[in-house]
């Protein structure tokens, strides 16, 4: 899938075209394995699945990857989560944000399904993750929705609560290195009040030391589910 970004380093600003084939959305993977196991406790008491393992790497299709700003979703039980987006692009590492947009009902009978059957949104901006790998704890995960016509935070976090994305790619793709053609998200911090759907989702990747951030919004249209 071609994804166009939008590249703001301190040398200079550029346009970059993307063809991401492989795509990895990294699940369970906080760095706080007690809070994962009593996460994953609370879920199997609502009927969903333990991980197989944690993290956990669940493929997606590549065409399931979008930079619109209105998507099309089946049934009214999704709904989006921010995460960090990796991928490469002529041998440099590249920073963004995406949402792991999830069916919530179709999660209790498969995780794995829940989040490969969704569109996966993008952000259009990127930075170097060179940039910013020196202080990736600091930098902060965002996420707002909208609730009886009000925009509400619904995620914030600081990327020190998850795993360092070198370490998830080392542990899925058994290298140092995102390979060509691929991209990854990088786990997701929790939702404030609970998870629960919204017609809107604004996300946003804040960097506190630059005082920039990559930000998306896109709003969803509920196709019908038909028995």
């Amino acid at each position: 899938m071609k994804l166009l970004f939008s590249l703001a380093s301190e040398h200079k600003a550029e346009s970059i075209e993307v063809d991401i084939t492989t795509c990895i959305v990294a699940g369970w993977a906080g760095r706080d394995l007690a809070a994962i196991e009593h996460h994953i406790e609370e879920l199997a008491e609502i009927g969903v699945p333990r991980p197989s393992a944690v993290p956990l790497y669940y493929r997606i299709a590549s065409n399931q990857l979008s930079q619109e700003s209105k998507v099309e979703v089946v049934g009214d039980g999704s709904s989006g989560e921010a995460e960090v987006f990796v991928f490469s692009h002529q041998g440099r590492m590249l920073v963004s944000v995406a949402s792991d947009h999830t069916d919530r009902k179709l999660e209790a009978h498969s995780v794995a399904l829940s989040k490969q059957l969704c569109i996966k949104p993008v952000a259009r901006e990127a930075w170097l993750y060179s940039e910013v790998a020196d202080y990736w704890d600091e930098l902060v995960l965002r996420s707002w929705i909208e609730e009886n016509g009000r925009t509400v935070l619904y995620q914030e976090g600081a990327l020190a609560s998850l795993r360092p994305p070198l370490e998830l790619i080392q542990g899925h793709f058994g290298q140092a290195s995102i390979p060509g053609h691929a991209g990854m998200t990088c786990g997701t911090v929790a939702a404030i009040g609970g998870i629960r759907t919204s017609p809107v989702f604004t996300m946003e990747l804040f960097d506190p030391k630059r005082n920039r951030r990559i930000k998306h919004t896109y709003a969803s249209t509920v196709l019908p589910e038909i028995a």
